[in-house]
C-alpha cells in the first residue's frame, strides 16, 4: 500500500520559512518522480514543485526562487524547503508520487492512478 505522511505545516508571519517532510512507503521510492501540489481555499489542487528520480527539479513561477524540493533516497523521504512565504502560500500542502505528470486537478484526492497523495499539511501565512 502506497502511503505518503507530511509534516511541517504551520503558522507562520510574512517572510517566514518552513521546512515540509514526507516520508513514504510501499513503492519504489528511487524510481519515481515526487511533486509537491497545494490546494489553497477556493482553487484547486496544483503542482507547485517536483523532484525526478534523477533529481530534475521544476518549479511554478509563483514560488521559483522562494522553495526548493530536494530528497533521501536513503530515507524514502521528499522535502519542502519554503522561505520568504507571502499570504498567498496558505494553503493545505500535499506530497505526491507521480506515475504521470498532473499539473493540476480539482483536488489533491482522486488522482485517477496518476498520482497518489498524503493527507497533507496545511499552511498559513499571515501579518
Amino acid at each position: 500500500e502506497v502511503q505518503l505522511v507530511e509534516s511541517g505545516g504551520d503558522s507562520v508571519q510574512i517572510g517566514g520559512s518552513l521546512r515540509l517532510s514526507c516520508v513514504t512507503s510501499g513503492f519504489s521510492f528511487d524510481d519515481s518522480d515526487m511533486g509537491w501540489y497545494r490546494l489553497a481555499p477556493r482553487s484547486e489542487c496544483k503542482l507547485i514543485s517536483s523532484i525526478s528520480k534523477d533529481y530534475s527539479t521544476y518549479y511554478d513561477p509563483s514560488v521559483k526562487g522562494r522553495f526548493n524540493i530536494s530528497r533521501d533516497n536513503t530515507k524514502n523521504t521528499v522535502f519542502l524547503q519554503m522561505n520568504d512565504l507571502k499570504p498567498e502560500d496558505t494553503a493545505v500542502y500535499f506530497c505526491a508520487v507521480m506515475y504521470v505528470l498532473v499539473m493540476r486537478t480539482s483536488d489533491c484526492v482522486d488522482g485517477n492512478g496518476y498520482v497518489d497523495w498524503g493527507q497533507g499539511t496545511p499552511v498559513t501565512v499571515s501579518s
